[in-house]
């Protein structure tokens, strides 16, 4: 692991670790960046990089000449950040490859709660990342809430769309698995066939409980980082 990669996870460590305790005992700003560079054994550069990176997530905010404040209310998700929402939406862009029209299977149907006699969306596309393709998404919608779905929809932000019609989005049910890359999805891709990848299944939803879509990723450059509560009931149930 890089250095600044190192003290970025550890100042999240340190962060997350007081964020447990009474909230007269959290920590509500970090040392300042010369005494962190001290801490660390590295140059300022260096631990700017990485103050760059929490600021970029959302965990701290740099306020010039006042200091490094920790962000209210980060301890709510356990997602902190991946290899895509730590990238400032300028750094992100999208190529449709297709996008059709057509009635769901019995699985769709069972996804979105539709009959045979309704349709959905199904689109695939590239997210591009600082000019690089690291993902390809296949990805299905229903078209009874979607029907204006487009190429600009697709090549623009999912979610920023959905919030637009008035939905409210409330969660996702995400599933991952380690994979290699096929002789198609590398020709997309521009890498060699068999590298590592992530397979990412994703499902979108609503917060009156329906999906409002459904995702199957190749990622070739995917990592995350989750604050996971320790969960008792599991631990026992999987000692017996």
């Amino acid at each position: 692991m890089k250095k600044k990669e190192f003290i970025a996870q550890d100042l999240l460590s340190k962060i997350y670790q007081r964020n447990a305790m009474p909230a007269d005992q959290q920590l509500k700003k970090l040392p300042p960046e010369r005494q962190l560079a001290q801490e660390y054994a590295a140059s300022r550069f260096t631990v700017r990089k990485a103050l760059e990176k929490l600021a970029d997530i959302g965990v701290v905010r740099i306020v010039q000449g006042s200091g490094i404040f920790i962000n209210p209310g980060i301890g709510n998700n356990p997602l902190v950040y991946n290899s895509i929402t730590e990238k400032k939406f300028a750094q992100i862009s999208f190529r449709m490859l297709n996008l059709h029209k057509r009635r769901p299977d019995k699985e769709e149907q069972q996804i979105f709660g539709l009959t045979s006699d309704d349709f959905i969306w199904a689109f695939c596309r590239l997210r591009v990342i600082d000019q690089r393709p690291v993902q390809i998404e296949q990805a299905i919608m229903p078209f009874r809430d979607f029907p204006d779905l487009n190429q600009k929809v697709i090549e623009g932000s999912i979610q920023q769309y959905v919030l637009s019609k008035g939905y409210r989005i409330s969660h996702s049910l995400t599933h991952y698995d380690a994979v290699n890359v096929n002789k198609a999805q590398s020709e997309l891709l521009g890498c060699k066939k068999g590298i590592a990848a992530m397979h990412i299944l994703n499902r979108g939803i609503l917060q009156d409980g329906r999906v409002y879509a459904c995702s199957d990723i190749i990622d070739i450059d995917y990592s995350c980082t989750y604050v996971i509560p320790f969960n008792q009931d599991n631990l026992t149930f999987r000692q017996t």
